[in-house]
């Protein structure tokens, strides 16, 4: 082995083609195969820009062709040479250099490798958590670094296209106060301050409102948050939120702007022409038509409200939720009439997931509709039925009555288990869209009373204002979602900027004066000394590049993830701590490890 001693790379494996042939080259990187062929030795050399094929031959290098032997996969080499066009016949047309080849002159060997518990190349079927422990390594294959580029790539993007409309990029403290609404915080124990916390960020949220009274006018941030949550595919404890705040705007400014953003990063990372103006839905025609408030509109199938026909009708279950005050909704699953009974009583157990108590259905065939329950119905009331849901012979019509929450979740969940199954979306590309006009408040049963459906900070409707303390579940938000197909990849509001209206929203949740006080008591003060109007927004920035690489999960779009137990299985985190740590800390174990 040996260092560089003074050797400079002249190129990358990747960026070599005709153009430069016959000149000398010194390329860097690590071995991806070893060809032998006896009299020749072929070496594929990998570096972040690509794969170059090497040939050793003792016609020109001998010592090299010597050394050369020795090598393995995953050796880092620095190889010096000439670079010549492939002897016809021998050119490889799936490789982006498969022209040209360097003819080796000099090989250094620059470190040696142990052979890799899982091959350096992509579409690779291993378990995930050994990807993960060997992180470094998965991190060496092209589609992995592909990923690493995209991100950066992005955040560039984002960055250029902020700083050229007058935004600031401000960094917010990741020491804070806990504020637990919403998600779990992580906190952080205080040496100096003895049984004292901080928190670290669930969203900058407090201190980029902040901002705008101190006049900065426009910020953006790309920051690290933090949510102590249950994990899954599109989740992690810590992650990168591209985060925005504007001062004097409403909410079509907002939008507008948001949708420009975009579309740009789309165009910088991988070519994609997005149009514009996104499609836009309120709140309840979104949960009304698919059942959900982050609806795939790549597809059909949407929710049919047939309470109307279903209140006369002869089948109780269907009466006796329109009677009660709930409803009876149903899709086309179309071309599913074929569906067998298993088939049928599979999707049944599905809706059951979603708390349905059961799943009518109705197959229509040209002779007819065949169901168990069709009995209870007139052939009028049939007709009216498979016109409502655009039937037609061969497809499968299902049905869910109970109370409204409980139908868009069952038959919302029903409809993207059957578009997975159809493949109804596949490769249909990308789909964003706003969800505007959000309820302001949602009821909590188990608390017992309103939550902010978004944040505590987001501004009611003007005309809905007096409403508040009166009818507060009919406050509508100036709130607005992104959602890219059926992924909420975005949210944010118009933010309240008057003390009066912040304390009447505390009021409606629950928070009592002295609560609001103590834990906000810095900002409802700070609206005493001019806050002007403002909003903002904050997008997921690793759930929108999982979506734009097609990717099944966040953790592929990150250096370095969690697992979905939020363990690093590369670094051994969360890990034990030195018991002297924990007494500077003031902490004391109670849990048995």
């Amino acid at each position: 082995m040996t260092e560089l001693a003074g050797l400079k790379r002249t190129h990358h494996c990747g960026a070599l083609g005709p153009e430069q042939a016959g000149q000398p080259v010194v390329v860097m990187g690590w071995v991806q195969r070893r060809r032998d062929h006896g009299g020749l030795i072929f070496i594929d050399l990998r570096d972040r820009s690509g794969l170059i094929q090497v040939v050793f031959s003792p016609d020109f290098g001998g010592e090299a062709f010597s050394l050369a032997g020795e090598v393995r996969g995953e050796y880092v080499l620095a190889i010096e040479g000439d670079l010549r066009i492939r002897p016809e016949g021998t050119e490889n047309p799936n490789l982006p250099t498969g022209e040209v080849e360097v003819v080796a002159r000099s090989l250094y060997i620059l470190n040696q490798a142990r052979t890799p518990p899982f091959y350096i190349e992509d579409d690779l079927n291993v378990d995930e958590n050994l990807r993960l422990r060997y992180r470094y390594l998965d991190l060496r294959r092209p589609e992995m670094q592909q990923a690493m580029i995209m991100r950066h790539r992005a955040a560039k993007s984002v960055r250029d296209f902020l700083d050229a409309r007058g935004f600031l990029e401000i960094e917010t403290p990741m020491l804070t106060r806990s504020t637990p609404e919403g998600a779990r915080d992580y906190l952080v124990p205080s040496r100096l301050n003895p049984g004292m916390f901080y928190a670290l960020p669930q969203s900058p949220q407090l201190f980029k409102q902040i901002l705008m009274v101190a006049g900065l006018e426009r910020y953006f941030q790309i920051v690290r948050c933090f949510r102590d949550e249950d994990l899954r595919a599109d989740r992690q404890p810590e992650f990168t939120q591209v985060d925005m705040e504007m001062s004097f705007v409403d909410v079509d400014d907002v939008l507008s702007l948001t949708e420009e953003m975009i579309a740009r990063l789309c165009q910088d990372t991988i070519g994609l022409a997005v149009p514009r103006p996104f499609s836009r839905l309120t709140y309840r025609e979104a949960m009304d038509r698919f059942g959900t408030d982050k609806p795939d509109t790549r597809f059909g199938m949407e929710l049919k409200d047939i309470s109307d026909l279903a209140a006369g009708c002869g089948f109780k279950v269907f009466t006796s939720a329109v009677a009660g005050g709930g409803q009876v909704k149903g899709i086309n699953a179309a071309g599913c009439g074929s569906f067998s009974r298993k088939e049928i009583d599979e999707l049944t157990a599905y809706a059951a997931v979603y708390r349905a108590k059961g799943l009518a259905y109705f197959i229509v065939a040209e002779e007819g509709v065949k169901s168990p329950v069709a009995k209870f119905f007139t052939p009028e009331e049939l007709a009216a039925v498979q016109e409502r849901l655009a039937a037609r012979p061969g497809d499968l019509l299902l049905f869910v009555a109970d109370e409204p929450q409980v139908v868009a979740d069952a038959l919302g969940a029903l409809r993207l288990h059957l578009a997975e199954r159809l493949q109804l979306a596949a490769d249909t590309g990308f789909n964003f869209l706003w969800v505007v006009d959000f309820p302001l408040l949602e009821y909590d049963r188990e608390e017992g009373r309103y939550a902010a459906m978004h944040h505590p900070f987001t501004a009611p409707r003007a005309e809905d204002l007096p409403l508040l303390e009166s009818r507060p579940g009919e406050v509508r938000a100036r709130a607005y979602d992104l959602v890219l197909n059926g992924v909420e990849i975005g949210g944010g509001s118009i933010r309240i900027h008057r003390r009066e209206v912040q304390e009447k929203m505390f009021a409606a949740i629950g928070l009592k004066p002295e609560e609001a006080g103590e834990k906000f008591g810095f900002m409802l003060e700070a609206f005493e000394y001019g806050a002007p109007p403002h909003g903002g927004i904050a997008f997921g920035f690793d759930r929108l590049l999982m979506l734009l690489a097609r990717k099944k999960t966040i953790r592929d779009v990150m250096a370095f993830p969690k697992t979905q137990s939020a363990a690093d299985l590369m670094c051994r985190a969360p890990g034990p701590v030195d018991p002297k740590q924990l007494r500077e800390l003031h902490v004391k174990l109670t849990a048995a490890r």
